[in-house]
């Protein structure tokens, strides 16, 4: 797969991915202005994160690994691979309806563990609140997997857009679910919040799951595999044996996200028994996260999607120094757009979430800006382990990838359980983003030198120096912009919206211009493929 294949496989998939985090954004600010960033937004961010924790945990993370591979083997079956994936599907919805009853009868022991600091005497409504959220939300454990299962059928088959475009309706009824309470009640407290508005903001965010889940069936439909029930085990017995591996990963995974969340939580309640309600706590975290993970999204998330049914037929066909190369171009591809990304997220953190969380105080805010600053370390290191990761999933390989995860978790663990024991609780959610960071670093390392057993030697050298190269790049050009606003006090000045609004415009289309100058400068050749494929794209839109 060539660069500019590669681009047009993604560059659908982006616009899709783009306008669906357009309107995540969107639906996480109503979030923030609805429900603030302290205890009562706690209660619901830890009630809506749960299905994702426990789908990822049992399901998720094995189908996403193992579905494509098993599903193109099984293009060569006398049906064309509908039997296989008939059956598939009808076995995990089976296990996904299973779990969610349980989930929702053990609602009250799954928040105690995810948020300990609940059960604190005092908190016995933050408590209560959290339980009814999470019973609303743990049906969506089914739909994320239905939705991942027929989304992955389409991407086997060449399908790819529709995976990135279902989320937006999924965005949009939560949308509209937090602008109708926006729009009878300006903000919602622990004390003000009434049962009626639990059960819609419940009920609601599963309805978008739902639809975005149901919007899937005809694509599948068009994609030539005809889904029907089918019980039994048969074919699926290597699936699920390649699934064990996987789903020890995710464990690991989630155990250190459960660390996270318990960190957080409870620095949120040391905190208000303090007298400080604002700005600490996971919703900050999860508020700072999403947008680290905007150009991961659009970017990394948009090419690894049409990489890895790629990557499987060069890997069945044993054709390694082709999926070595394809793995450098990919990483070379992210680059261009990560690696700035992460500097600007660095240097404009503060000026970014003063503008875009406009609903809460600008020291709340502020905040959120010095939690996305600390991430923005590990974004590109986070970028380039997801793409080597589909490299180990190309080869059917779930088993060596756990070493990779067990480090970056043993070290992200450690380093928040140092930073809530040292640090102020009010600064223990960015050192949260700095365990994150410097975890993804170190197990970048580890994930490519364990790679070396399928490809052999990763030539570190032939993305290392194009990321220097764009890393200078990125520096040069937008630290000029940053000691400008740092000069002036623009992060920490009371001001309208409108004028910190133009502000970030200033210093982010300018930084950006000068990135690109820069880049070109330093002779990076993704720079002049990008601009080719946009002018080609933008010239096939025309002639339509």
């Amino acid at each position: 797969m060539k660069n500019n294949e590669l681009f047009r496989a993604s560059g659908i998939m982006a616009v899709g991915t783009i306008l669906s985090r357009i309107t995540g954004f969107i639906r996480a600010l109503l979030a923030v202005a609805v429900l603030g960033t302290a205890l009562l937004a706690d209660t619901y961010n830890v009630a809506n994160t749960m299905p994702n924790i426990l789908y990822n945990l049992l399901v998720g993370g094995a189908l996403t690994a193992i579905f494509v591979p098993q599903l193109v083997r099984s293009f060569s079956d006398e049906d064309g691979g509908e039997g296989f994936a008939s059956r598939l599907v009808t076995t995990i919805s089976g296990i996904l309806l299973a779990l969610v009853v349980v989930g929702v009868i053990f609602a009250p022991a799954l928040v105690k563990l995810y948020a300990p600091e609940f059960s604190t005497p005092g908190f016995e409504t933050e408590r209560e609140i959290a339980v009814a959220f999470t019973r609303y939300c743990l049906p969506q454990i089914f739909f994320l997997g239905l939705f991942t299962m027929l989304g992955q059928v389409a991407n086997a088959r060449g399908s790819f857009a529709p995976l990135m475009w279902a989320p937006i309706a999924n965005n949009v009824v939560v949308i509209v679910v937090f602008a109708g309470i926006l729009a009878f009640q300006s903000a919602i407290t622990i004390d003000s919040i009434t049962d009626f508005q639990v059960q819609l903001l419940g009920w609601g965010t599963t309805l978008g799951v739902v639809i975005q889940a149901l919007i899937l069936i005809p694509v599948v439909k068009r994609s030539g595999i005809h889904l029907r029930l089918t019980f039994g085990v048969k074919g699926l017995g290597k699936s699920f044996g390649l699934a064990g591996w996987t789903l020890v990963y995710v464990l690991i995974s989630q155990l250190g996200y459960l660390v996270t969340v318990n960190v957080a939580t409870s620095a949120a309640v040391r905190s208000a028994q303090a007298g400080i309600t604002t700005g600490v706590g996971f919703t900050p975290y999860t508020s700072a996260y999403y947008i680290m993970l905007l150009p991961y999204s659009i970017v990394t998330i948009s090419i690894v999607t049409a990489l890895l049914p790629h990557l499987s037929k060069l890997a069945i066909a044993r054709e390694v120094d082709e999926v070595r190369s394809q793995l450098i171009r990919a990483i070379r591809m992210v680059g261009v757009v990560t690696v700035p990304s992460a500097v600007a997220l660095f240097f404009f953190g503060p000026l970014m979430t003063e503008v875009l969380y406009m609903g809460v105080s600008l020291e709340d805010s502020r905040y959120i800006g010095f939690v996305l600053s600390a991430l923005s370390f590990g974004l590109v290191a986070f970028s380039i382990n997801l793409i080597l990761i589909r490299g180990f999933n190309a080869f059917e390989d779930t088993k060596t990838q756990v070493t990779s995860i067990i480090i970056i978790n043993v070290i992200s663990v450690a380093l928040s359980y140092i930073f809530l024991a040292t640090l102020d609780s009010n600064w223990v959610t960015v050192g949260l983003g700095v365990a994150f960071s410097i975890s993804y670093i170190v197990g970048l390392f580890v994930t490519i030198g364990l790679l070396k057993k399928h490809v052999g030697r990763l030539q570190i050298s032939q993305f290392a120096s194009q990321h220097g190269r764009l890393f200078a790049a990125s520096i040069i050009g937008m630290f000029p912009f940053f000691a400008l606003a740092q000069y002036f006090g623009w992060a920490y000045e009371e001001t309208t919206l409108t004028m910190r609004t133009l502000r970030l415009a200033l210093v982010l289309i300018g930084s950006g211009l000068a990135y690109l100058l820069m880049a070109r400068l330093l002779k990076v050749s993704e720079i002049a493929g990008l601009k080719a494929f946009a002018t080609k794209a933008l010239q096939r839109a025309r002639k339509k």
